[in-house]
């Protein structure tokens, strides 16, 4: 069973540099090293597109860009898993994940960004986002800044 969790961060930046930061081939690793060390993502970023979410010992999820709105909105769909570089849709796993999303909304309110992610988490990785994405998002928060 999956359960949406919400997370937001104000940052003190325009959205499309928060944009460049979530995106960028650089930055995403930098951020999502909360998630795991060494995580990259292979994609190129148009909706309708497969994503590979991954870490470097060949695990991570398959997915897809479900609607993009450059700057503003991004929305991935979970298809399933990936074990040891091979995309598995049809393990267990992978089943509880598939169908579930994860949403990013950036919204410009004066001179910043409201940044919030929706994701929708199975119940065995609960924990590990509740605690892993707040630091993930001042990690963005922090990069985004920086570049200012």
């Amino acid at each position: 069973m999956k359960e949406q969790q919400e997370f937001t961060i104000v940052i003190n930046a325009t959205p499309e540099k928060v944009w460049k930061i979530l995106w960028g081939d650089k930055t995403y690793s930098q951020w999502t090293a909360i998630f795991s060390e060494g995580s990259y993502a292979k994609t190129d970023w148009k909706e309708g597109s497969k994503v590979l979410f991954l870490t470097p010992d060949g695990r991570g999820m398959v997915s897809r860009i479900k609607k993009k709105i450059t700057n503003k909105y991004m929305l991935f769909e979970h298809l399933g898993i990936i074990e040891d570089h091979i995309e598995n849709l049809e393990s267990k796993e992978a089943k509880e994940w598939r169908g579930a999303i994860e949403e990013y909304v950036l919204e410009r309110v004066g001179d910043n960004t409201h940044l919030t992610v929706k994701m929708d988490v199975v119940e065995e990785y609960k924990d590990f986002f509740l605690d892993t994405w707040p630091k993930a998002m001042e990690k963005i928060k922090e990069l985004v800044e920086k570049k200012n």
